[in-house]
């Protein structure tokens, strides 16, 4: 199962959420979508505006594959998960967040060979035949460097 997530940001993530419904109509793999505040609504794969954090790591455990923003929280839980990750940053030209910062988390992430980071939405379709080649460590034990990153970008949002 290929399960993606936008997270709980009131912008709308529009741009992945109909990608994903395009590719998921072509593929023979289940995918669901947490797709929160959204007017359009996916006609291949299954979908929930929003869910508790429990219900989250239940999907993020059972999934094959995430698809994820770029939110430090939500990495966190699926890098300790030693889960395949794709990463399409929200940006701010498209109206998806205040700013540009989710570039730099996923810059990070990608430069450490942790996720994948799709820029170009186009090419979320050949990431995804990407990902198995990822090296799941785990974040939480081994990587003191970006765990004190991931600290300090944290504290900066604040």
């Amino acid at each position: 199962m290929i399960f993606v997530t936008v997270g709980m940001h009131y912008e709308s993530f529009e741009r992945l959420i109909k990608k994903m419904d395009e590719i998921a109509g072509k593929i023979d793999e289940e995918v669901i979508m947490q797709v929160g505040s959204i007017k359009y609504r996916p006609k291949n794969a299954k979908y929930f505006n929003f869910v508790d954090d429990d219900e989250i790591m239940e999907y993020f455990k059972q999934a094959r594959v995430i698809i994820s923003h770029a939110g430090a929280g939500t990495l966190l839980n699926v890098l300790a998960l030693k889960k395949p990750v794709i990463v399409v940053p929200r940006l701010k030209k498209f109206g998806e967040h205040i700013d540009d910062q989710q570039l730099d988390l996923a810059r990070v992430l990608s430069k450490e060979g942790k996720v994948i980071v799709v820029h170009d939405i186009e090419e979320l379709e050949e990431a995804l035949k990407r990902v198995e080649k990822l090296r799941f460590t785990n974040l939480v034990k081994k990587d003191e460097k970006l765990i004190n990153f991931l600290k300090e970008y944290i504290g900066s949002l604040e």
